[in-house]
């Protein structure tokens, strides 16, 4: 039996690496040298007599026995922060975990942690990227207090709730060189880059060409608006998009080419846990990415 105390300060480096899959990218994200990282790690193996990270080729993993310490450790950091959250009375003091889908992290999250850092200087805030399925289901476990994500497809989780900020219609993006020809011309002439059929945005934009029998001549599918944005600039091809404003203000040779039916619509929102200890803090982020992106 060990007889020291584990400190926390183990467990968080313990859970960055496992989560970040390095201790270099660990290193960054907490601050400190991967040295030190190492040392904690080594720390928290020698209060624990067990070893609980393995390399594997350039990764690291947890052992079998840091399997069995990892989701005890993740709750563990989870309550200690819900504690300080507690303590504070509800101010935004402390650690808001906030998750993003990979298109937000460069039009949406920007603007709203200028406009929320404006009237509480003294936050923190963690972001994570990721796929919206995975980070609604982070917010449901506890893990995430926030996320901004395309509108889940699936009802969330009891302690959480869904508000749309934005909506984003589907339309065709062209080079601006043709920008006169009509969209369905587009689709069923010129070669076409898809949007990932595993996204949402992706899957409307399928379900359309198949609605309308359009059976486009594809040159490459590619999960990125703003690469295909780019690759459009370069008079590579055409693409079915869901209407994400950053693709309009990065000055390329594009234009916005609208579909003669009503189009599918992709929305973007904001879930959050309602019941978790910065709820509160979670509603601030709600009302200030609505007065920027809600009409």
């Amino acid at each position: 039996m060990y007889t020291h105390e584990v400190d926390v300060r183990y467990l968080q480096s313990f859970v960055t690496v496992v989560d970040c899959g390095s201790f270099a990218e660990a290193s960054r994200r907490l601050d400190l040298t991967p040295a030190a990282v190492a040392a904690r790690v080594r720390s928290l193996e020698a209060d624990l007599g067990v070893t609980v990270l393995r390399r594997t080729g350039r990764y690291v993993k947890p052992t079998e026995a840091g399997i069995k310490i990892l989701e005890r450790s993740r709750s563990l950091l989870r309550d200690l922060r819900d504690l300080r959250a507690v303590a504070n009375d509800g101010a935004p003091i402390g650690e808001l975990r906030i998750g993003v889908f990979n298109s937000a992290l460069t039009s949406i999250m920007p603007q709203v942690l200028e406009s929320l850092y404006a009237s509480h200087p003294q936050l923190a805030v963690f972001v994570l990227p990721g796929a919206s399925v995975e980070l609604c289901n982070l917010v449901a476990s506890g893990e995430l207090d926030a996320a901004i994500v395309v509108e889940p497809q699936f009802a969330v989780a009891k302690n959480c709730r869904w508000n749309v900020l934005m909506e984003e219609p589907l339309v065709v993006v062209a080079h601006s060189s043709m920008r006169d020809r009509s969209a369905h011309d587009l689709l069923s002439t010129e070669a076409f880059i898809r949007y990932d059929r595993t996204v949402w945005g992706g899957q409307l934009a399928d379900q359309y060409l198949r609605d309308h029998g359009i059976h486009p001549n594809q040159r490459l599918e590619i999960n990125s608006l703003m690469a295909i944005a780019t690759l459009v600039d370069r008079n590579l091809g055409v693409s079915l998009l869901p209407d994400w404003p950053s693709m309009w203000s990065s000055q390329l040779a594009i234009s916005r080419i609208p579909l003669p039916h009503p189009p599918p619509v992709r929305r973007v929102g904001l879930v959050w846990d309602a019941r978790g200890p910065r709820s509160s803090i979670a509603n601030r982020l709600l009302e200030t990415a609505q007065k920027l992106f809600t009409p």
